[in-house]
C-alpha cells in the first residue's frame, strides 16, 4: 500500500469523518444532520436480503425509511466495525461494515451486520455521500441469518 500524499490524507481523514458522522447523526437520531452529509441527489440502494431491494433518493427518502425502521427501536446504536476509503481528487470510494445493536421496547436485543459500499464527492470543500449501496450481512434472532458477501460495487 503506497503512502498518500498530504492532501489525498487530508481527504481520506475527511472521508472518515463523514463515515463516523453518519453513524453519530444517526445513533442520535439527528434527521436534519442525517439529511446533510448527502448531496441533493444521492441514491441509495438498500438491499437487507429478505425483502424487496430498495432504492432512494437521499437525503429526504432516506431518512424518511431510516426513522420509520428505527421506530420499534427504543434503543439503537449504529457502530463502524471496520472501513476504508480511497481518493482521486475530489472523488472517493469506500466500503463500511457495520453493526446496529438495537432493543425492542420488549426487550429484545438484536443484532444487525451490514456492508456500505459508498461513493463520496467533495464540493466546496465539504465530503458528501454521492451513493450508498447497503448489504445485510448477517443478523441475530429470531431468526438467525447469515448472508454471502455481496460483489463489489
Amino acid at each position: 500500500m503506497r503512502e498518500p500524499s498530504a492532501r489525498d490524507a487530508q481527504s481520506l481523514l475527511a472521508v472518515q469523518m463523514l463515515q463516523r458522522a453518519y453513524g453519530d447523526a444517526v445513533t442520535r437520531r439527528a434527521w436534519d444532520e442525517v439529511a446533510a452529509l448527502f448531496e441533493a441527489g444521492a441514491r441509495v440502494h438498500i438491499d437487507t436480503r429478505t425483502r424487496p431491494v430498495r432504492e432512494l433518493e437521499a437525503p429526504d427518502e432516506l431518512v424518511a425509511f431510516i426513522a420509520s425502521s428505527l421506530e420499534s427501536f427504543p434503543f439503537f446504536e449504529f457502530t463502524i466495525l471496520n472501513a476504508v476509503a480511497s481518493v482521486d481528487g475530489d472523488e472517493a470510494r469506500g466500503r463500511v461494515y457495520i453493526c446496529e445493536q438495537r432493543c425492542t421496547a420488549e426487550g429484545e436485543w438484536t443484532q444487525a451486520y451490514g456492508l456500505y459500499q459508498d461513493e463520496y464527492r467533495r464540493r466546496d470543500r465539504d465530503w458528501r455521500f454521492r451513493r450508498r449501496h447497503y448489504h445485510s450481512l448477517a443478523r441475530t434472532g429470531p431468526p438467525v441469518e447469515v448472508f454471502p458477501l455481496p460483489p463489489l460495487v
